[in-house]
């Protein structure tokens, strides 16, 4: 198949999800076109065969305040989808991008463009629920020509806000276990942690729903049992706030600031135990990749998080800004290796058993041939 991606090139689940799909439909022999403002940070700097990407310029004109991305994208859209004779169309994040893929099909009408629209999260939960957007938001679920979200949770938020008048399929996320395995890349513990320490890492856009006060506190809570080091992976509007509390609550020496990284998965591959307090994700890629990684994983008991994490099996989890709960099961991996070894044996299985390219890939490759078909 000919298959035109396009996604937000950025740090976020969705990204690495469009990237990582684009890489295996590559591998197994699809063509891929990425249509997007730039390359995917998780595809930069290598080439790999049957993937090509397409650039949404934006030409500045004086009449406009904010230059029409949406418009430009929608025309990229359809340029791409006649030129390169492609079969489908799959974006991910309603807004705008499904939004966009329904002008470029209506602008090759009656024919148009098979679309396939992936519900990542906050596009549901957070940007579609605006009032002003609630409408057009719901208007792209019923126009694209099939609908995935990538967990149960987030297809029953999907189906509770929205209550679309057509099917939404589960398609969850999958992690690439090559890649994201311990050796698998050199290990940078030496230069991360003091030797002896239990080496905690936490990896989000530091936005509020991460919760990083509370990877903080319960950091805090576990340093006053055991020799440890956090490390914090990423940027957003809430890392002054954690610096504040570390400071605050004396545990800032112990505190590493990583910035964003391209190559989590030499961290992780290092890392004792991942923290994830969330107060709802629609997935949960990074606990995925940190349990790839044979890592056990602390995280909350909300939204899609439970799909991912089986509690006592490959990590714990615990209600929300439960801090106590958290500091004692980081307390109780901290002082057993054992227990961190079998966790995260455990946690490896469960990732090749149920998240794996090869389980859903073909789940994929089955909506597209359905949308195909309408």
């Amino acid at each position: 198949m000919r298959i035109g991606i396009t996604c937000y090139p950025t740090y976020g689940g969705s990204g690495v999800l469009a990237s990582e799909l684009g890489k295996f439909l590559a591998l197994r022999g699809h063509e891929v076109h990425f249509i997007t403002s730039s390359i995917p940070y998780r595809l930069q700097g290598e080439y790999q065969e049957r993937i090509v990407f397409h650039s949404v310029e934006l030409e500045p004109y004086p009449l406009f305040e904010h230059p029409p991305y949406d418009l430009a994208l929608a025309a990229k859209m359809k340029d791409v989808f006649v030129s390169e004779r492609l079969d489908v169309l799959h974006v991910h994040y309603a807004i705008p991008h499904a939004v966009s893929a329904y002008l470029a099909s209506e602008m090759l009408a009656p024919a148009g463009i098979p679309v396939i629209t992936t519900l990542h999260g906050t596009d549901i939960t957070l940007v579609g629920k605006d009032p002003g957007l609630y409408d057009i938001t719901r208007f792209s679920i019923e126009r694209s020509t099939e609908v995935t979200a990538v967990s149960d949770w987030l297809k029953g938020e999907t189906e509770r806000i929205f209550k679309p008048n057509r099917e939404v399929s589960r398609i969850h996320n999958f992690v690439d276990a090559r890649l994201f395995q311990r050796g698998s890349s050199p290990c940078t513990r030496d230069s991360l942690a003091p030797a002896g320490d239990i080496l905690f890492t936490h990896i989000s856009n530091f936005r509020p729903v991460k919760r990083v006060q509370d990877v903080i506190k319960t950091f805090a809570l576990a340093r006053k049992e055991i020799p440890a080091t956090l490390v914090l992976v990423g940027e957003g509007p809430t890392l002054s706030e954690a610096r504040t509390l570390a400071d605050k609550l004396g545990i800032q020496k112990h505190v590493r600031y990583l910035g964003k990284q391209i190559d989590v998965a030499a961290i992780l591959a290092c890392s004792d135990v991942l923290l994830f307090p969330s107060d709802h994700e629609s997935f949960g890629l990074a606990p995925l990749e940190a349990m790839a990684c044979e890592v056990p994983v602390i995280a909350s008991r909300s939204g899609g998080l439970p799909e991912v994490v089986e509690h006592g099996a490959c990590g714990f989890l615990a209600p929300v800004g439960d801090v106590e709960a958290m500091g004692a099961f980081a307390v109780a991996l901290g002082k057993d290796a054992g227990l961190r070894r079998e966790m995260g044996s455990r946690g490896r299985q469960r990732a090749l058993s149920h998240f794996s390219p090869e389980t859903i890939i073909p789940e994929y490759e089955a909506i597209y041939r359905k949308a195909m078909g309408k």
